[in-house]
């Protein structure tokens, strides 16, 4: 039986012409505009591409005129198919921009797959990022009559190889200085309140998976002055999850902090203009000696192994 893993994620624009196709897909997914109006959600959808498109480019345009999304993803299945050895194909499928679901499964159909491992690069499971992945996915496959079997694993916060890839990024922004010089900020994704209220275990797992990196930090003597959790990246006018990152910066005493980005497993614009950019530039006009944005796992060894395990796993 021939099989394959495919890597999951919401990618990103591969040029500034795709910009509005990612923010157009985005806003249209169900997951995100929650309303049962198919046309008004694509009315939605087309007012913020409308409204966001111009701005959205501006950023692109800042670190380099595409989302680093997509190439590091490729880095990292080229990585990942060297551990798991020729047999099995290794592919990647992008939520809002190419290469899309239907593209990779009709290729994956004419390869003669039959068993499909889907990996979604979502550490903490949400329906808004995991759910909406593996359902688009299945659901392309079903109307291209792929009939494959599909093995699915819905996060893996709790990997320990994982966790120990998330503590050598840190260990990496460190460098030769005292961690406890510092305070350190685990920066999730933002989720409007009401998706959690509903029932969306996000929030659970990211608190969990803080509370993980706090005791392996420790058993690693890395001993931070204070260790924080805040949210990033929220769109419109309704209650998200808080307290939000500019909010904990404001805050916080000690004027030297790391932020890792806890939620992201391969960099984007989250992390290289957000982080790294638009919040530096707010620690910066209030006054911190030290900035620091970690890098994510992206084709980092140990996570090449911890896809690798997962894959293991669910054979």
């Amino acid at each position: 039986m021939r099989e394959a893993i495919v890597l999951l994620n919401m990618g990103g624009p591969n040029n500034l012409n795709e910009v509005e196709m990612f923010l157009h897909n985005m806003f249209n997914d169900p997951y995100i505009i929650r309303t049962k109006s198919k046309l008004l959600r694509r009315f939605i959808a087309g007012m913020i591409t409308l409204t966001r498109a111009e701005k959205s480019q501006d950023i692109y345009r800042q670190i380099g005129g595409k989302s680093p999304l997509v190439e590091l993803t490729r880095k990292l299945v080229t990585e990942l198919s060297k551990a798991v050895g020729s047999e099995i194909i290794v592919d990647f499928v992008m939520r809002y921009t190419p290469p899309m679901a239907e593209e990779v499964c009709q290729r994956l159909k004419e390869q003669g797959v039959e068993k499909v491992y889907l990996i979604p690069l979502y550490p903490q499971y949400s329906s808004t990022t995991t759910q909406s992945s593996l359902d688009d996915f299945e659901a392309i496959a079903h109307k291209i009559g792929w009939e494959s079997i599909t093995v699915e694993i819905k996060h893996f916060f709790t990997n320990e190889t994982y966790n120990r890839c998330v503590i050598e990024r840190i260990k990496e922004a460190l460098g030769n200085d005292q961690a406890n010089s510092f305070d350190i900020i685990f920066s999730a994704h933002g989720l409007p309140q009401k998706i959690v209220d509903q029932g969306d275990p996000y929030q659970r797992q990211v608190i969990a998976h803080v509370e993980i990196l706090k005791t392996m930090m420790e058993s690693n003597t890395i001993h931070f002055n204070q260790v924080h959790l805040a949210y990033q990246s929220k769109v419109g006018p309704m209650k998200w999850l808080e307290p939000s990152l500019e909010t904990a910066l404001h805050d916080i005493q000690n004027k030297r902090v790391i932020i890792v980005p806890i939620a992201f497993t391969i960099d984007n614009s989250e992390t290289d203009f957000e982080l790294s950019i638009e919040y530096a530039e707010v620690a910066h006009e209030l006054g911190y000696e030290a900035y620091r944005v970690c890098r994510c796992p992206n084709d980092h060894p140990l996570f090449v192994q911890t896809l690798k395990e997962l894959y293991e796993k669910m054979k």
